[in-house]
Formats: C-alpha cells, sequence, structure tokens
C-alpha cells in the first residue's frame, strides 16, 4: 500500500487550509525567512525514503516467515508522513517554533507505518525481529497492549533510527512503527472518528462504551489466538 504522501515540491496553496488561521503558504513563507524551504523538503525526503526502507524490511520479513509457518504475520501496512500543518500543529503544542530543527529535535514520528497483524504474538514476534536488525536502532518502546491506555487502547508502539543511503553520506531517520491486531485496528479507528465528534453530551458514557469495547475486543484477539494454536497443535 502506498504512502499517503504530500506533495512537497508542488504545494498548493489555500487559505481555506488552516490551522488557527495559519495556512500552508504562511509555512512556506516562515521556512522562506528562515532560509529552509530547500532543507525541509529534502528532510521529508528523507523522512519518505526511512519508510521505505521500513516497509522494505517489513516486507521481507513477511515472505519469510510466511514460508516458515504457512501464514503470513501480518494482514497490512499502513504508511504516512504528516503534512506540513500537522508538524506546526505539533511543534506549537510544545510550545517551540517552526523550524527544521525542531522537527529532528522534538518529533520523532513524522514518519509512520501501522502493521496490522491476525494474532497479538505475531505482533511482538515481528517488532522483535525487526528491533534485532543489526541496522535497526531502537530509541523508543511503549506496550500499550500489555498495559493499555485508559480509554481502551491497544498497540505497540517502536520508535525506530533506520539508515537511509544518499548521494555522499548514510543518515539515521526516526520511524514510530504501531503494530496491532485487525479488532485493536478497527476500535482505535472507530475511537478516533468518534473522538472528534462536536457538541457530544454524551461523552461519559460513550468513553466507559468505549472501554468496554476494547475489553471485549481484547478477549476475542485473545481467544483467536488459543484457537490459532490448537489449530497449530501448540495446545491441547
Amino acid at each position: 500500500m502506498a504512502a499517503e504522501h504530500f506533495d512537497y515540491s508542488k504545494i498548493s496553496y489555500n487559505k481555506n487550509d488552516d490551522w488557527d488561521d495559519v495556512s500552508l503558504i504562511d509555512l512556506e513563507n516562515l521556512l522562506q525567512m528562515k532560509g529552509q524551504v530547500k532543507e525541509f523538503r529534502i528532510l521529508m525526503m528523507k523522512y519518505d525514503s526511512a519508510l521505505l526502507e521500513v516497509r522494505t524490511k517489513l516486507d521481507v520479513l513477511n515472505k519469510e516467515l510466511a514460508l516458515r509457518n504457512n501464514r503470513n504475520p501480518f494482514e497490512a501496512i499502513k504508511m504516512r508522513i504528516k503534512t506540513p500543518l500537522s508538524i506546526y500543529k505539533k511543534l506549537i503544542s510544545k510550545g517551540v517554533d517552526f523550524s527544521i530543527e525542531n522537527i529532528d529535535k522534538y518529533i520523532s514520528d513524522v514518519a509512520g507505518i501501522r502493521v496490522v497483524c491476525s494474532f497479538v504474538d505475531d505482533i511482538y514476534m515481528l517488532a522483535d525481529c525487526l528491533a534485532n536488525q543489526d541496522d535497526i536502532r531502537v530509541i523508543q518502546r511503549k506496550d500499550y497492549i500489555d498495559k493499555p491506555k485508559k480509554s481502551g487502547y491497544r498497540s505497540l508502539h517502536l520508535i525506530i533510527e533506520v539508515p537511509i543511503f544518499l548521494v555522499q553520506e548514510k543518515e539515521y531517520m526516526k520511524v514510530e512503527v504501531q503494530f496491532r491486531t485487525i479488532a485493536m485496528d478497527f476500535w482505535a479507528s472507530l475511537e478516533h472518528k468518534m473522538k472528534y465528534k462536536k457538541d457530544n453530551i454524551n461523552q461519559e458514557v460513550i468513553s466507559d462504551d468505549l472501554k468496554f469495547s476494547a475489553d471485549l475486543i481484547n478477549q476475542l484477539d485473545l481467544r483467536m489466538q488459543q484457537i490459532r494454536r490448537k489449530i497449530d497443535g501448540e495446545e491441547e
């Protein structure tokens, strides 16, 4: 599946595309004032290249494990690069200026990959296989499957650094990799959509319902994993 890329080289400006009265042309002007327009586009190219590197690694693992285990460890991969407005919003929320230096220093998920697996144990196996590769640096690991968020959100998050090979140098770039089951991804997608509904007078009730649904989904994941193990002869 192709990444949801933003075409940084052919930005189409629209004053209606804003966030807190800041538009894409305002961000471009800000970068021009700092003399960083070209550097910004190069930086986004580097993040895009890092995504492709990680995607290739995951595809190779998927092919090998499919041959060894007679099944694919993951069902889908979704990739994305944050848009300029999203990057700006995150930097401002951290209380820092929009600049090339601050993007690299304060944001670790400009490039993101979501790996959707069938079973929970496949998540940990794939994450370990990726993390153990000798050119991968694991910067951070957050296990929201073992310790879910209060909302019920479950996922395994890795912040890694992967090398990209440029004309004159090798450079390590950060990529966030999220591992979820199909059920976890379904819940998270719906929760994200409903969370931003405005004028919701039943917010507390909905939050409780979502938490209850997340617990049911976790039970389903565990049951399906048990069934698969019985089929594979791993459990009596």
